[in-house]
């Protein structure tokens, strides 16, 4: 019987010339990841445990980007068991302010994840990296302590979900409305601890920055990980950030899936996921036959959308115009690397221009943590990944998901609208 991409790479990782679905596995770790809400419960266990060595200190990542700068006095005690746990082990990937990003932003930007590689994360959103053909997925505190000591992990083998796609994106359609549409049309829990396995030759269209997008919101339908073929517009990528040898591994053509998903990429149009659901959506066309949807604020960032690309779709619609008059806009690029880039190429005096404000590479606002919490009564369009009740702010406030373009649209005409409408 043949194995899945993901189901090949933990066979790979568990020394085992084959596994199926339901098997369960020790397979080995490339990278251990942790941020500054995760890590200190991770070194509180790994204290208690009495483990006093790290497996290897070039495969853990540390990384402050939920409350940093910190935002109050608790937040500093974190990042600052964090800070200690790092000096004392010397551990090599350790960011902090002035050289942090946002985690799922920061580590593929750094070389830190590789094709064919096995990665966790205390986050559930390190499913991103499947972008690359590795395997990530998001664990819990505790289990990464195992991994920090062991530099290993158990698995039960997930089953699959195949994604065809067809065709390419209209104007203005990204990577975001693609998965938007997916969890609309399969629900939070269509690929629960399934892996969503993306291919077909639409694929060859998706830029990396959509592949990133569309495997970070794999979690929000449920999915153990999310993953796609490696191409040439991957090995480009990897290029001149990945300095070791990786594997590439394809699934079999008699590979064994639950589900197979026929996605013509062409007929996706810009999708807004109403509250309080990701899987709550609707296309633009629908809301626009709607009684118009005010809004207060919109956030463009996040590991999901604070990618260059994402910031030049946000610039481009911004350039010349001035934000709704009342409404707060908060533009925040993931990482150092993606803000100088965005000074040098004029997009942040086109976001101040335009009445945004602009913040160093930070999570906050996504989770509800600082830089952007919603009042009562409150609605943001935002380029986050969850919409939960209460997840920016007050538990009645709304949180409706878009891509940047639509972000950005809204931004100008203060209710949720497309590109095609300024």
């Amino acid at each position: 019987m043949g194995m899945t991409m993901t189901q090949k790479i933990l066979a790979a990782h568990a020394g085992l010339d084959s596994v199926e679905a339901g098997q369960l596995i020790t397979a080995k770790l490339d990278l251990v990841l942790a941020n500054d809400i995760t890590g200190p419960v991770s070194i509180n266990e790994f204290e208690k445990a009495g483990f006093s060595k790290v497996f290897d200190k070039s495969k853990i990542a540390l990384v402050m980007d939920h409350f940093v700068p910190n935002k109050d006095i608790k937040s500093a005690e974190q990042c600052k068991k964090c800070r200690t746990f790092a000096r004392r082990f010397d551990i090599d990937n350790f960011y902090d302010v002035g050289e942090m990003g946002i985690e799922h932003s920061l580590l593929p930007e750094k070389g830190l994840v590789a094709s064919g590689e096995a990665v966790i994360g205390a986050d559930s959103h390190t499913c991103t990296y499947g972008a690359l053909g590795a395997f990530s997925t998001g664990v819990g505190s505790t289990d990464l302590t195992s991994g920090m000591a062991t530099g290993q992990t158990w698995f039960k083998v997930p089953s699959a979900l195949k994604f065809n796609l067809t065709g390419e994106l209209q104007e203005n359609v990204s990577g975001k409305d693609v998965i938007l549409h997916i969890i609309g049309m399969i629900g939070v829990d269509g690929a629960l601890y399934k892996s969503m396995e993306f291919t077909g030759p639409g694929v060859a269209s998706l830029s990396m920055d959509d592949r990133f997008c569309i495997c970070n919101m794999a979690i929000e339908a449920g999915g153990k990980n999310g993953i796609f073929p490696v191409d040439e517009k991957t090995i480009e990528y990897m290029k001149g950030r990945v300095d070791r040898e990786y594997k590439v591994y394809a699934a079999d053509e008699d590979a064994v899936y639950d589900e197979v998903y026929e996605i013509n990429l062409s007929e996706i149009k810009p999708t807004v996921a109403f509250p309080h659901l990701p899987e709550n959506t609707k296309t633009i066309d629908e809301v626009k036959a709607m009684e118009p949807v005010e809004i207060d604020q919109v956030v463009i960032g996040s590991c999901t959308n604070g990618r260059l690309s994402d910031m030049k779709i946000a610039a481009d619609i911004l350039k010349g115009r001035h934000v709704a008059k009342g409404l707060r806009v908060i533009i925040i690029p993931a990482t150092q690397t993606i803000y100088k880039e965005c000074i040098r190429l004029g997009y942040i005096d086109t976001f101040i221009d335009a009445g945004c404000v602009v913040s160093t590479p930070t999570c906050g606002p996504c989770l509800g943590g600082y830089m952007g919490i919603l009042a009562e009564g409150e609605r943001a369009v935002a380029t986050t990944n969850r919409n939960f009740v209460g997840r920016m702010g007050h538990v009645k406030s709304e949180v409706y998901l878009a891509s940047p373009a639509v972000a950005a649209a809204s931004a100008v005409l203060g209710r949720i609208a497309g590109p095609d409408e300024i």
